[in-house]
């Protein structure tokens, strides 16, 4: 893992959320909404299958930022996010964080943070800000 950040920095993981990952995490969480778990239900609307929790999805960028960048030691401030398309059961996402700002002084990081499918098309977008403990600058006062 790198100690050096700077803007336009990136990281990337690819994931297949499966059966058992989306049975898992709505256990985990107690969302058993019938969209995620129930195929004929999902049949009858707009989706036409079984869609995986959007939060489930969102949970990439924790992995992407607390292991790959800026890694071990980050701290989520705060995370918004936009579902624009939905992710299906065996469908391959690809999770992307972006550095956009750093404040040095502070230690706080600004990331972009997108899904896209294996053809590009955008699932969900938002914006991350980590606190990085390691990366601060003491000031002359410190």
């Amino acid at each position: 893992m790198s100690r050096e950040i700077k803007v336009g920095d990136s990281a990337t993981l690819k994931r297949t959320f499966t059966e058992a990952d989306v049975q898992n995490f709505a256990d985990l969480v107690d969302d058993h909404n019938r969209i995620h778990l129930d195929a004929e239900y999902a049949a009858g609307t707009p989706f036409k299958q079984r869609i995986v929790h959007g939060m489930l999805v969102g949970s990439l960028f924790s992995a992407l930022l607390g292991e790959r960048l800026p890694g071990h030691g980050a701290i989520y401030l705060g995370q918004n996010l936009k579902f624009k398309s939905p992710v299906y059961l065996d469908m391959e996402v690809i999770a992307k964080v972006e550095v956009t700002a750093i404040r040095q002084d502070k230690g706080i990081v600004t990331m972009a943070t997108t899904c896209e499918d294996n053809q590009g098309k955008t699932l969900v977008t938002g914006e991350a800000v980590l606190s990085v403990p390691w990366l601060r600058t003491p000031s002359a006062g410190d």
